[in-house]
């Protein structure tokens, strides 16, 4: 970055990720997300790094703990991140504690050129100089350089065990100060009971743990800043109106179980074309015929039916979305492009910010070309192409090389691939405006 000059403010980016899945195959997943990850870092060039992972340390913490610390350690040693002198890794590591654990993990890197940047200390409520590299692990509570919730068991019974919580921290580059918070929301529990109802249940549940977290972050007990929310939501396209457009000539077969009655199963089968199956849902099984329905166009006909943000339209903000779904893909590091049969693919993780975030990374750029993503063509008009891509593929499911996932609107970028999303974008230091 030397000798170059500098375009005007601090160059931010933001990576969220659910890593679960890089612990269970460390010399595989793990190296290629690694690769990818320093491949962002290089291109975008930032000065304030913020990577916020859930589910850290897979399902068996314990277990895991050896790869958790090579991981540590490549990120803070590895040549590629050689310029960051500073940092901050903030590891839910408690995983003994039910009531508090929640598997989140944040880092923070400083690159060697970035002066004027402090954290704030929640319970000294002042900021503090950030100087050399710090990890902080197992009792996050009792950290002051942030906070740290689980979410009541009681937002989601059906679970016995959840990790589902929020990591919030305070930084201030120059006079402009903004809170980033890593946030892992439900899952959805049974596709069949998503298809049961539109809006399903589990958006219900989602929106009251979403709801509490943006409450929290602008309480009384602080100054209100500037907010960046990204991580893992598990936002889930409208399941019943996803198969009822996908397959609105079929006809749906029940299966149930014979000691309880209880439905285990609905295969949709075309009405012609000697009945061919289209689509199996069952709990854990979203197994429809065709998957190039979910990447055509960077899955533009589905966005339609990405409607949980819509209830905090006032609240938060989203760069304009122009990849596929970001899950549920495959695991199989010979297979990273393909999706899973388990859900259906939805765009889960997500870089959100508050009103007055979205000026401080769109001040001084074109208006016409940064205030927002362009209008979204009408529903009818999306579901019409969707059913028509459908009957396309039917005839001849084509195997493409994939388009690369980039959107860009010239002071931001917003990319995913396989394991990653991500924003870019500069922020101009100067007082927080607008509303919070």
């Amino acid at each position: 970055m030397a000798g170059k000059a500098a375009a005007p403010g601090t160059a931010v980016l933001l990576v969220t990720a659910n890593v679960g899945s890089l612990f269970d195959d460390p010399e595989n997943l793990q190296k290629n997300w690694l690769r990818e990850f320093y491949q962002v870092v290089h291109t975008h060039r930032p000065h304030f790094l913020a990577l916020h992972c859930q589910e850290f340390g897979g399902k068996n913490y314990e277990a895991s703990m050896s790869h958790v610390d090579k991981f540590v350690r490549e990120l803070l040693s590895g040549d590629a991140m050689k310029e960051y002198n500073r940092a901050r890794v903030y590891l839910d590591e408690n995983y003994e504690s039910q009531e508090h654990f929640t598997a989140l993990g944040s880092f923070y890197f400083l690159h060697e050129s970035l002066k004027n940047i402090s954290q704030f200390d929640f319970k000294a409520k002042k900021y503090k100089k950030v100087t050399g590299k710090e990890i902080y692990s197992d009792t996050l509570e009792s950290t002051p350089m942030l906070e740290k919730e689980k979410f009541p068991q009681d937002y989601f019974p059906e679970c016995k065990w959840s990790r589902k919580g929020f990591i919030r921290t305070r930084w201030c580059l120059a006079d402009c100060a903004f809170d980033l918070v890593n946030i892992h929301l439900f899952h959805d529990a049974s596709n069949l009971v998503a298809w049961e109802t539109s809006p399903s249940v589990y958006s219900g549940i989602r929106h009251k743990a979403l709801g509490y977290v943006l409450d929290r972050i602008i309480d009384q007990r602080f100054e209100k800043a500037s907010y960046f929310v990204f991580g893992d939501f598990n936002f889930r396209l409208d399941s019943k109106s996803v198969v009822e457009t996908l397959c609105t000539k079929a006809t749906m077969q029940t299966v149930r179980a014979a000691d309880t009655n209880e439905v285990v199963k609905l295969i949709f089968r075309e009405s012609d074309n000697d009945r061919k199956v289209m689509l199996q849902l069952e709990k854990k099984l979203f197994d429809y015929f065709n998957q190039e329905v979910f990447r055509d166009d960077n899955g533009t006909a589905l966005l339609e039916f990405d409607k949980e943000l819509s209830v905090f339209k006032d609240r938060l903000y989203e760069l304009d979305i122009s990849f596929p779904p970001s899950y549920p893909y495959s695991e199989d590091s010979s297979q990273g492009r393909q999706y899973m049969n388990t859900r259906c693919p939805a765009w889960c993780d997500r870089v959100l910010m508050s009103p007055s975030a979205k000026e401080l990374i769109l001040r001084g750029s074109d208006a016409s070309a940064t205030r927002g993503p362009p209008a979204r063509p009408p529903c009818s008009t999306r579901s019409h192409v969707l059913r028509q891509l459908h009957r396309q593929t039917r005839l001849s499911a084509t195997a493409r090389r994939p388009a690369p996932h980039v959107a860009s609107a010239r002071t931001a970028l917003r990319t995913s691939l396989t394991y990653l999303t991500v924003v870019s974008a500069r922020v101009t230091s100067s007082r927080n405006i607008g509303i919070f």
